[in-house]
C-alpha cells in the first residue's frame, strides 16, 4: 500500500457506503468457493462524485511520489475504466482500456482507444485497477499492454487484499510492473474498529485472515463450496 493524504477519507467512505464489507461471523462466499470475512465492491463508490475525485487525486499523489509521468492511462475492463477515465481527464492524458480478451468480431481489439496505431509505440502507460486479489486479471492486462509495445512499470489500484498469490503474480513479471494501492486490508481493519464498524473482539479474527486467507474459512467451520 502507498499511503496518501486521501487514504483515510477513502477508507471511511468505502466502509460507510458498503464498498468494503467486513463480516467475520457470517463470511461471504467468493466466486472461488472460499468463505472470506471481507467483500470488496468498489463499483459502489461510483455513485459518489466526491469519492471518485478523491480516488483520482490519490492516484495523482502516488504518481508524484514515484516521479512517473505516464503518456497513456489504461483501465482494466470493466471496473478500472471509470477511475482511469477520471484520472485521464484530470491529467489531460489519452485513455485506453484493456479487455480480458480480444473481441471475437469486428477489429478483434483487446485494447480500445488506440485508434489506427493499434499499439502504444513504446509509450509509458499507467494501468489502473479497482481491486487486486490474486492478481490474475491485472497480470493479463499488463501483458496485453506489453504485447502492444507499451511500457507499464506501475499498476495502481484502489484496494488490495494483500494475498501472497497477488504478490507472487506481480513478482513473476518480466519486465516488472509494481502494484501500488490506495488501501489494503490491514489498513482498513483499525479504521473499521475506530469508527465502530466492527467490535474490538472481531479485530483479532479479521487480522487472522490476512495471515492465511485460503485456510481461514475452514478453520472457523466454513468449508469451501465445490462447484
Amino acid at each position: 500500500m502507498e499511503n496518501t493524504s486521501y487514504s483515510y477519507k477513502i477508507a471511511k467512505k468505502a466502509l460507510d457506503m458498503g464498498a468494503i464489507r467486513l463480516s467475520p461471523e457470517k463470511p461471504f462466499c467468493w466466486a472461488s468457493g472460499y468463505y472470506m470475512p471481507i467483500y470488496n465492491d468498489n463499483r459502489t463508490l461510483l455513485g459518489d462524485p466526491e469519492a471518485r475525485t478523491m480516488i483520482a487525486k490519490a492516484f495523482v499523489e502516488i504518481l508524484g511520489k514515484l516521479d512517473f509521468d505516464p503518456e497513456n492511462i489504461a483501465g482494466t475492463s470493466t471496473a478500472g475504466i471509470p477511475h482511469a477515465t477520471t484520472l485521464a481527464d484530470m491529467l489531460k492524458k489519452p485513455l485506453t482500456y484493456i479487455r480480458s480478451s480480444s473481441k471475437d468480431h469486428g477489429l478483434q481489439n483487446q485494447i480500445e482507444g488506440l485508434g489506427r496505431a493499434r499499439g502504444y509505440d513504446g509509450k509509458r502507460v499507467l494501468l489502473i485497477e479497482d481491486l487486486i486479489s490474486t492478481g490474475k486479471s491485472s497480470i493479463a492486462a499488463v501483458k496485453a499492454i506489453q504485447a502492444a509495445d507499451g511500457i507499464v512499470p506501475y499498476c495502481l489500484a484502489i484496494f488490495s487484499y494483500g494475498t501472497d498469490q497477488g504478490k507472487e503474480a506481480f513478482a513473476s513479471l518480466d519486465p516488472k510492473c509494481t502494484p501500488l494501492c490506495i488501501l489494503d486490508y490491514n489498513y482498513i481493519i483499525p479504521i473499521a474498529r475506530e469508527t465502530g464498524y466492527i467490535k474490538p473482539e472481531q479485530e483479532a479474527m479479521l487480522l487472522e485472515w490476512s495471515a492465511s486467507p485460503f485456510t481461514w474459512g475452514e478453520k472457523h467451520g466454513w468449508k469451501k463450496e465445490e462447484s
